[in-house]
């Protein structure tokens, strides 16, 4: 069985950093196509950042240049770093996994398969 357990979240200041980790059970993660998605209260998931089996990468607009998606495939683990974070990333944290990775770049839900419990993300201005 598929499992993901996001880790990492909570509260910080207009312009700090948090960093989020997706450790997997179940799969090995790095046969799969990888993402960070988001959804603040009243708004629909936005899909941020992907991460293939090759290791290219995705970015939604509003988060390039400040977060990076990585993952370390000896711990099964998937990372979001969050630099430069602004009040309106504030938002509950979802990692996810495609097993097919059809139009896992586009960062759309649909795409992915397993998802996690999530983990909120709170920044203040």
């Amino acid at each position: 069985q598929v499992q993901l357990v996001e880790s990492g979240g909570g509260s910080v200041q207009g312009g700090g950093s948090l960093r989020l980790a997706c450790t997997a059970s179940g799969y090995t993660l790095s046969s799969y196509c990888l993402g960070w998605f988001r959804q603040a209260p009243g708004k629909e998931r936005e899909g941020v950042a992907g991460i293939n089996s090759l290791g290219d990468t995705r970015y939604s607009d509003s988060v390039k240049g400040r977060f990076t998606i990585s993952k370390d495939n000896a711990k099964n683990t998937l990372y979001l770093q969050m630099n430069s974070l602004k009040p309106e990333d504030t938002a509950k944290y979802y990692c996810a996994a495609s097993r097919g990775c059809s139009g896992w770049y586009r960062l759309l839900s649909r795409s992915f398969d397993y998802w996690g419990q999530g983990t909120q993300v709170t920044v203040s201005s």
